[in-house]
């Protein structure tokens, strides 16, 4: 499952955190973007998954420990074999925002059991991975230097 959503042991979607915003306005582009590609279990259900998830994330951004979020669900059926049923992207500034994120998760506290558990209950299968803006600003100065 996700990692740090699992602490490392085995509503309203589209309504999330800026999701009505233009494109341009969602995304700082100095952000690096955690996504995490989710099929819920065949019991669970989409609306109550949404309201856990927004939940959960919203006490993690409330600690500061992740930036901007939003959930979103493929629409027409419309994807590849391998994308899944949803996608949540997770904005963090850094990796050690991001390590911040999964050792609080993995402290077990009971508050923290209680936002967790929901949302992680109902994932069958995910997949995730962390992107980083391109070009950097790094790699812009050194072509600049060219």
């Amino acid at each position: 499952f996700i990692p740090w959503m699992s602490g490392f042991e085995d509503c309203r979607v589209g309504a999330m955190n800026g999701l009505g915003d233009p494109p341009s306005q969602r995304r700082d582009p100095e952000m690096n973007l955690y996504h995490v590609m989710i099929d819920l279990k065949d019991d669970a259900k989409a609306l109550s998954f949404a309201k856990a998830l927004e939940e959960w994330m919203s006490y993690l951004q409330g600690r500061g420990l992740i930036e901007k979020w939003s959930l979103m669900r493929r629409k027409l059926n419309l994807a590849a074999d391998s994308a899944r049923d949803f996608l949540l992207e997770i904005e963090i500034n850094d990796l050690t925002q991001l390590d911040q994120a999964f050792r609080h998760t993995s402290e077990h506290s009971d508050e923290v059991e209680a936002l967790h558990y929901p949302v992680n209950r109902m994932i069958a299968n995910a997949d995730y991975s962390l992107y980083r803006p391109f070009p950097d600003v790094e790699r812009a100065e050194r072509v600049a230097l060219l």
